[in-house]
């Protein structure tokens, strides 16, 4: 894993973060990871409070926040929100993952 290299968050997640009024309540999108899932790790999205030791990621007045241990599992990924038929979701897209579920919360590396 290339520690270097922060996540990145697209225009249309920040967009969206906008439309659900994530500043206006006074909280950002907290983006994890913790052991479970299929694959072995899973992804945790939630609207939470940042913490001193965050990652944050800002823009348009909306921000996305990663914790130090969750971080690393996340060096170069991009965050994103889709709209498809199965339904409408932030995404990740991360180069560290060797596999995935088809349910896309869970990955191993």
């Amino acid at each position: 894993m290339d520690l270097t290299l922060p996540p990145t968050v697209t225009p249309r997640a920040f967009a969206r973060l906008t439309e659900i009024g994530a500043a206006a309540q006074g909280k950002a999108l907290r983006v994890a990871v913790s052991g479970g899932g299929c694959s072995g790790f899973q992804y945790e999205l939630k609207l939470d409070d940042a913490q001193n030791d965050d990652l944050v990621l800002s823009d348009a007045g909306e921000t996305v926040v990663i914790d130090p241990v969750s971080l690393p599992f996340l060096t170069g990924a991009t965050i994103t929100y889709t709209e498809e038929l199965i339904g409408a979701r932030f995404a990740i897209d991360n180069p560290n993952a060797s596999s995935s579920c088809g349910c896309g919360t869970s990955f191993s590396i």
